[in-house]
């Protein structure tokens, strides 16, 4: 295995590793974080105002998806926060009722004018039924005279309502009318109560997670979700704290006036009924208003306590309903967590048999008795299948299987191919290319009218490196050329590679005029033969086995040998097979077998107009 694919490996290892981890705790019980921060303080004249905020928070709270779980919990957080406002409420109308607010000097300007008002008022409706009763006796002038006066006494009446009307709402806005207080507070709880009468918690229906997309998205709302319930159950805790500090501090105002206040009196007791001077006198009138206003008070005081406690025992049960709300929304998170964990699992999973089955199959291969060329092409084609199967694999894990699949797979289609039509089809070449009779590395081909070797082939493009043509020399010229793989559908391609990369080489040697030919051309031909003898039968069996045609049995891949006059001479020429990688050592090696045997036949020596014996190959 590769140093890199090693790294690979032990990085997956590890992360599958750390994955497991991660699905064993998330398969526990998760403790809830404690609450961090004391509880806000709140002054006696801020918790006497009706708060409805437990009220709208378990409403926000029950307007957000819930589950069958959290059913229960939703349900009864809006019974204790109806019930905390009715609680609120009584508080407030005793607090208002036994409490009248300390008039400032704005209110107390305001009152003035107001009691202005009703005396002139009074006066003015006074003075409108005197004068009703006396036009309805009058008579003539005087009855129009009367007529006008009422008509001008009706109008100030009506000025004067207006002013007192002004006044009364001034003085509520100022905090001086306890009544109007009251009748707003009872105005707005009932406003409250039709809506959270009227409220039901619907269940939502259970969403399908299949990919990790989604998962991530309902954990996220989940978090949100427990958030908020953290953050009201924080608020109940304070709620219940501040009510808690007023209902003992009210305690104690009341044991210190108990302690302080004389005992009731008794009527007809001694205490009551003074004797002086042997006769018995009534009691004083003040001492037993007081005295009633007090007892009065205390009442107020007594119920105020007991609602106070019942507020801080329903702000209690609210902080432990929100609590075991959060329980079932962490074992949800939980579970969620859980599904993604295993998501991811899979995709680790997925790319070690991917990296092990690639390592296998390589290791496969190169044990296989096959050509290389062939052997090439089952590797690269075992290689992007299994990346193409390991990437949808996993990208099915991450998004999840698609809810309409035919709708998707038909526009995705059709926006493929318009839009990527060259890489589509240049796709398609890959899969011509790397067919029976397509073409592999190494192989010497003709694309386009550029001549040269296969250096790359990929599943979009293949590189050539130029060379010159295939009967020259064959050396490269340093250029990469680059072509789509859509001219193996669109256009053609010369391949002058065989399956053992076969190609014809040609020796020309070139005798002067006068010598004997024959006898160089016996010694060159069994040169020749001595040289590609083992070549030209191996080439016989590939073509045959290739081509599978008994067409192929009358092709020779025995050298041939030719020989024709030429101005000044004698040309001979040799054709002979060899592979393309071996061509350059084959063609130095029979041009020094000529040259020796040119030199052993001792040839005449031409005379100067003479051509000289030449030797060339190509």
């Amino acid at each position: 295995m590769k140093p890199a694919r090693k790294i690979v490996s032990i990085v997956l290892v590890v992360l599958l590793g750390a994955t497991l981890y991660g699905l064993i705790r998330t398969g526990r019980q998760t403790i809830i974080p404690p609450e961090n921060g004391t509880a806000a303080e709140t002054t006696p004249e801020q918790a006497a105002v009706v708060d409805q905020t437990p009220l709208l928070t378990a409403q926000r709270l029950a307007h957000m998806p819930t589950s069958a779980a959290e059913l229960p919990f939703a349900q009864e957080a809006l019974q204790l926060g109806d019930r905390e406002m009715d609680l609120a409420f009584a508080v407030a109308v005793l607090d208002a009722t036994g409490h009248p607010p300390v008039l400032t000097a704005e209110a107390k300007e305001i009152q003035a004018r107001l009691q202005k008002g009703e005396d002139a008022l009074a006066a003015e409706q006074a003075r409108v039924a005197q004068l009703t009763a006396a036009e309805g006796k009058a008579t003539g002038a005087k009855k129009d005279a009367l007529d006008d006066q009422l008509d001008l006494a009706k109008a100030r009446l009506e000025l004067g309502q207006d002013e007192v009307d002004d006044a009364e709402q001034e003085l509520i806005r100022a905090g001086g009318d306890p009544q109007g207080r009251i009748q707003a507070m009872v105005q707005e709880h009932e406003a409250a109560s039709q809506v959270s009468d009227t409220m039901k918690v619907a269940v939502s229906a259970p969403i399908e997670m299949h990919g990790l997309i989604q998962r991530f998205q309902q954990w996220s709302a989940l978090h949100q979700k427990q958030l908020q319930l953290w953050r009201a159950k924080r608020d109940a805790t304070s709620t219940a704290t501040a009510l808690s500090m007023k209902h003992n501090s009210l305690q104690q105002q009341i044991g210190a006036q108990q302690k302080n206040s004389p005992g009731p009196v008794v009527p007809g007791s001694a205490a009551s009924t003074p004797i002086t001077g042997g006769e018995r006198t009534n009691p004083n009138r003040k001492e037993s208003a007081a005295m009633v206003k007090t007892t009065k008070r205390r009442a107020a005081n007594q119920k105020t306590l007991a609602t106070l406690a019942e507020r801080i025992d329903n702000e209690k049960q609210l902080a432990n309903v929100y609590g075991k709300w959060i329980d079932v929304i962490v074992a949800e998170q939980r579970s969620v967590v859980n599904g993604g964990l295993r998501g991811v699992l899979v995709i680790l999973a997925i790319a070690i048999m991917g990296l092990f089955v690639g390592g296998w199959m390589e290791s496969l291969l190169g044990k296989m008795s096959m050509d290389r060329r062939q052997v090439e092409m089952l590797r690269t084609v075992t290689r992007v299948a299994l990346q193409i199967v390991g990437m949808l694999l996993i990208l099915l894990v991450i998004f999840g299987p698609p809810s309409q699949l035919g709708t998707f797979l038909g526009l995705a289609g059709a926006g493929l191919t318009i839009a990527l039509k060259d890489f589509i089809i240049g796709f398609f070449g890959w899969f011509v290319l790397m067919g029976k009779n397509g073409i592999r590395l190494g192989d010497w081909v003709e694309i386009n009218g550029v001549t040269g070797e296969v250096v790359e082939l990929g599943m979009f493009h293949t590189v050539l490196l130029e060379t010159g043509n295939w009967t020259d020399s064959g050396h490269p010229t340093g250029r990469r050329v680059t072509f789509t793989n859509s001219f193996a559908i669109e256009g053609h391609y010369f391949n002058f590679s065989t399956s053992g990369q076969w190609l014809w080489d040609e020796l020309q040697i070139i005798l002067p005029a006068g010598q004997n030919p024959y006898p160089i051309v016996d010694a060159i031909q069994k040169t020749v033969l001595e040289a590609t003898s083992e070549s030209a039968r191996q080439a016989e069996q590939e073509w045959q086995s290739a081509a599978k045609s008994r067409a192929t049995n009358t092709i020779s891949a025995a050298p041939a040998i030719n020989v024709r006059p030429v101005i000044g001479g004698i040309e001979i020429s040799v054709r002979y097979v060899t592979r393309a990688n071996e061509r350059s050592q084959l063609r130095a090696k029979l041009n020094h077998a000529a040259v020796d045997l040119l030199g052993q036949g001792r040839a005449p020596q031409p005379a100067s107009d003479s051509p000289k014996p030449a030797l060339t190959s190509t």
